[in-house]
């Protein structure tokens, strides 16, 4: 079974090339001076050959580059030894470190009885084990930082995958709970249409009969709607995954309870209003509750103890909301998910709006948003 090389991003392209290129060129040429300056001997064959082999490492065998750069040392000696570097160099970043040493050994034992000119015990005794120990840290050095970067790389992609993830979930979550929102709300207006048509067809005998007809007419609708709209949207409610730590679906509630109950906790709040709620869609009531709560809970968990700030427009073109709080201690319980801004933002999106989050001054911390209202529709008819 064949073992290609794996080496690192880094050395494995053109800067190892490079080497490889040099090394090969500095065996020709040392074997050349040995050999009396005649370039076209087998020495000169050999290095060749084993500096292809090094260039096409992870086209061959694992072991063809490594034997034939051993081959070419012991049997040349010192000519030889910049390609056995390379070779070395690869084998203890690929973690072969049993085959490192074994091929200094060898190479140390072949070229014991090479003649003096090429061997490699003279002049400098250790000179050339000093260089293989070398070659073999380094090796595992870049080996081991190889490995380390490919790690920390994998584990950054998992985490941008998961946020990604929790993201699209956050976004799924806060639309499931502006349907089921919905839902509550048109259920409420279509059960008091029912109601009061039921009443009054209960006394079509005194009203005349093209009245007394539309109004059947529309009883029977508003019921139709009615069965029709929970049939669609009650699913949405997740009843069998709700817990006593869930929030209260935020049904067209007023903001100022969520202010009460901040102020009741402790929380210095202060708030601003201007128009009145009936002047707002209910859709834009029930984003305007999310992002206090919000805002509320965020300066409880990140500014403990900072007053806070909320100004509330209902009039105008566009809806409002601004949340402030100044700095604070951070609260040592509870652990943020950090996603509740992503869903807000999803909300705000939806209804065409724009949602800013970030630093207000020093400390402090400013929610807005800005949601603008639907054209009004325009209701073409004429008089019988």
């Amino acid at each position: 079974m064949k073992a290609s090389w794996t080496l690192p991003s880094d050395w494995s392209a053109y800067p190892r090339r490079g080497v490889v290129v040099l090394a090969t060129a500095t065996a020709v040429l040392n074997g050349a001076v040995t050999a009396e300056g005649q370039y076209l001997t087998p020495r000169t064959a050999v290095a060749v050959v084993s500096g292809a082999a090094l260039l096409a490492g992870p086209r061959l065998p694992w072991f063809v580059a490594p034997l034939t750069a051993v081959v070419a040392t012991g049997l040349w000696g010192w000519p030889m030894l910049s390609l056995l570097l390379v070779a070395l160099f690869d084998l203890a970043a690929c973690r072969r470190i049993a085959m490192a040493v074994g091929s200094c050994a060898v190479v140390l034992a072949v070229n014991s009885v090479a003649p003096e000119a090429i061997s490699l015990w003279r002049p400098q005794q250790y000179g050339p084990v000093l260089f293989m120990l070398l070659a073999v840290v380094g090796g595992l050095w870049m080996g081991n930082r190889r490995r380390l970067v490919r790690a920390l790389n994998a584990q950054v992609e998992h985490l941008r995958i998961e946020r990604e993830l929790r993201e699209g979930t956050a976004r799924v979550a806060e639309r499931s709970r502006i349907a089921a929102e919905m839902h509550d709300v048109l259920a409420h207006r279509l059960s008091l249409i029912a109601l009061h048509t039921g009443v009054l067809s209960t006394r079509a005998s005194t009203l005349p009969p093209p009245v007394a007809e539309r109004l059947t007419l529309l009883r029977t609708a508003s019921t139709e709607a009615l069965a029709d709209l929970r049939d669609v949207l009650g699913a949405l409610h997740e009843r069998g995954h709700t817990t006593a730590d869930s929030p209260p679906s935020p049904v067209l509630r007023d903001v100022h309870e969520l202010v009460e109950q901040a102020r009741e906790a402790g929380q210095q709040v202060e708030l601003q209003v201007s128009g009145g709620a009936e002047q707002a869609p209910a859709s834009h009531r029930l984003a305007l509750y999310r992002l206090v709560q919000e805002g509320l809970t965020n300066a409880r968990k990140h500014a403990a103890g900072a007053p806070v700030r909320i100004r509330l427009d209902y009039g105008g073109p566009a809806t409002v909301v601004e949340i402030i709080n100044g700095a604070g201690e951070r609260a040592g319980h509870g652990t943020p998910s950090g996603f509740g801004l992503v869903g807000l933002a999803e909300r705000v999106r939806t209804l065409g709006g724009d949602l800013h989050a970030g630093p207000h001054g020093v400390g402090s911390w400013r929610l807005a948003a800005r949601i603008p209202r639907p054209a009004p529709t325009a209701q073409n008819g004429s008089r019988p």
